[in-house]
């Protein structure tokens, strides 16, 4: 596994999971060696304490029937214990001395009986005592003495083997507690293993790419959520590498666009200052005033796509009847698609549109889309512009008989800088910008086409509601 680091995912699930968990285990190990011990412990008191009662009962019914003179009696019950494997029998005068046992040795004078000194000073007459003898080995005693002779019986009984049972018992939980924390670790190193690897080597490959090497991706090994997370990261890593290509190009194809009217300008004004042909200068000043609009144009799309990525853009809005602004961009149009040899058409309607709207951004996506359909139509070919209205939306098609765009260039024709033909001048923001401006206005932009076919680009705008009622 990876290195156990103090913040990362390993080492946070041993202390919020494992460790837990351990602590969880050995306080259930010690709750269960105290509650079997207790287990043990109880069912030794209860055997010893129901064999004193027994010899108790019986010693007490040969005092009954004998009188004070019952001594045979007791030598005999003590000489017959059956249970002199398990426990020892002790029978103690009234002066708390033993006198009989069934081990047939008795104790010293000053032996030491707790058990029996609680069964003096109980009202019950019993009592219980767990201790160590001389010898270090552990008992257990109880003691009950009759209250009419003042004799007691004590049964004692070694719980040497009982303590090894439970320790047994105690040690075998031990090692079930110890087998689940061994389990719980392997497949806790081989979870974690198989979330912190992936992770890094996402980690490594995010690192190659803010280096600038796009062509890494990650192979996934799962259908979970990490392996979806590789699945996203490698479409990313796509994007990353798609958009790196896409400005590439942009900035190549914008020097090129800017090189050749700037190139035109220096010429033409050598030209002008050299010469004094007053027919050449004319030409020289259309020509430096043509390219100069260019410029102009290509430094307010640029500036427009700077306003929309920082969130500046705005507009300007008034009511205005939309037909007629797009009347007026066909008509500035119509030359330059004649020189071009393309037919500019304008199926125009005495329709009332009114808009809410910027005047000028409107006309800017007119012109880029006229602008489009003229740069990749065909000698000869045909742009046709139309209007409709929907209810309270009003659709405007410019429909191109030019070469189309290819189905997977389709879809990100509205990308910016993209351009679906490198060989056609443009700085590929346009169609990005008009998209954004159109959506500002709380319409839409939808582009069909088919590849030598033409293409058909329709603005759909909401109407004013007193227009659209009108």
């Amino acid at each position: 596994m990876a290195r156990l680091r103090s913040r990362g995912i390993a080492a946070r699930w041993f202390r919020n999971s494992f460790s837990i968990v351990a602590v969880l285990l050995i306080l259930m190990d010690i709750a269960s060696y105290f509650i079997i011990r207790s287990f043990y412990y109880g069912a030794v008191r209860q055997y010893i304490e129901t064999q004193a009662n027994i010899v108790a009962g019986v010693v007490n019914r040969f005092y009954e029937q004998s009188g004070s003179d019952y001594s045979e009696e007791m030598i005999n019950s003590v000489e017959q214990f059956e249970k002199k494997n398990f426990a020892e029998l002790m029978v103690i005068n009234r002066d708390g001395r033993v006198y009989l046992s069934s081990s047939g040795f008795t104790p010293a004078s000053n032996y030491d009986m707790p058990d029996y000194t609680e069964a003096k000073n109980s009202e019950t007459h019993n009592g219980y005592y767990v201790g160590k003898m001389p010898s270090g080995e552990k008992y257990m005693a109880f003691t009950v003495i009759n209250p009419l002779t003042g004799s007691g019986i004590r049964m004692i009984t070694s719980l040497a083997k009982t303590d090894e049972r439970i320790i047994a018992l105690a040690l075998g939980v031990l090692a079930i507690s110890a087998l689940i924390m061994l389990l719980m670790g392997v497949l806790g190193i081989y979870f974690i293993r198989s979330i912190v690897q992936p992770i890094q080597r996402v980690g490594a490959t995010a690192r190659k790419l803010a280096s600038g090497d796009f062509s890494v991706r990650i192979k996934s090994e799962s259908s979970d959520e990490i392996g979806e997370l590789c699945d996203i990261f490698n479409s990313m890593a796509d994007e990353l590498a798609n958009s790196e290509n896409i400005k590439n190009e942009f900035i190549s194809s914008v020097s090129h666009e800017l090189r050749t009217p700037l190139t035109a300008i220096k010429g033409w004004s050598e030209t002008i200052v050299e010469i004094d042909d007053e027919e050449t200068r004319r030409k020289g000043m259309q020509i430096i005033t043509k390219e100069t609009e260019r410029l102009s144009g290509m430094v307010e799309e640029l500036l427009d796509f700077s306003r929309i990525q920082s969130g500046h853009f705005s507009l300007q809005k008034t009511d205005l009847d939309v037909i007629a602004e797009l009347a007026d961009v066909v008509l500035m149009y119509e030359e330059r698609a004649r020189a071009e040899g393309v037919t500019l058409s304008f199926a125009e309607n005495d329709e009332l549109a009114i808009v809410s709207g910027d005047k000028n951004r409107l006309r800017q996506v007119f012109i880029n889309i006229i602008d489009n359909s003229i740069k990749y139509g065909k000698q000869g070919g045909r742009t046709e512009v139309s209007t409709a209205v929907d209810g309270n939306m009003i659709h405007l098609t410019f429909k191109d008989d030019g070469a189309g765009i290819a189905p997977d260039a389709l879809q990100h024709v509205k990308e910016k800088f993209y351009r679906a033909n490198s060989k056609v001048r443009g700085s590929g923001i346009g169609l990005a910008v008009a998209d954004e401006i159109i959506n500002v206005h709380g319409g839409r932009l939808d582009i069909a086409s088919a590849l030598g076919e033409g293409t058909t680009v329709t603005v759909t705008l909401p109407l004013k509601t007193s227009a659209a009622n009108a």
